[in-house]
């Protein structure tokens, strides 16, 4: 009996794979809240707010990723947020007025900024579509328009499996 050597298609097929869950920030999220600082739940005093900035160990961020919000129905003025922001600065990795979606967004958005097109030009790329660590689609969506004007060819999923999106015509 004559066995037949298996091809596999997929790795001939000269497709490149692209896997967003790859330009994943592994450090750790946490969301910052406002309303630890207001005046009985609802005013922001700017001496007091200013005291704590002045006195509170920011150390602790060092590294994360933070999310800034406000959970309480308050009017917080602009430049609290910014006082914030000047705190966070040095020790964050990242921080985003925000929830956690708009932090994750960020981060996704600041990685996929580093990836070179030209690296894909002429090529015909899947995005990879199933990963462990949560990949938003709005990096979907900056991937998509990052590659299209340089790739030959995009998808979506496995490549054994893929949803076409983008070929660019022949001319």
């Amino acid at each position: 009996m004559q066995t037949e050597a298996i091809i596999n298609k997929v790795a001939n097929s000269g497709l490149v794979s692209l896997d967003l869950e790859n330009y994943y920030h592994a450090g750790e999220r946490v969301i910052y809240d406002l309303k630890d600082n207001l005046f009985q739940g609802m005013i922001l005093r700017e001496k007091d707010f200013r005291e704590f900035l002045k006195n509170y160990d920011w150390s602790q961020y060092q590294d994360k990723n933070v999310a800034i919000v406000c959970s309480e129905d308050a009017i917080v003025p602009t430049w609290a947020y910014m006082l914030l922001a000047t705190k966070l600065e040095p020790y964050a990795h990242a921080f985003v007025f925000g929830d956690l979606t708009a932090l994750e967004n960020k981060l996704f958005y600041e990685a996929i900024e580093q990836i070179d097109p030209e690296d894909f030009r002429d090529a015909r790329v899947v995005i990879k579509g199933c990963s462990k660590h949560p990949v938003p689609t709005s990096a979907y969506v900056e991937i998509t328009r990052r590659l299209k004007p340089v790739v030959q060819s995009l998808m979506f999923g496995e490549p054994c499996s893929t949803v076409p999106l983008y070929k660019r015509p022949r001319v």
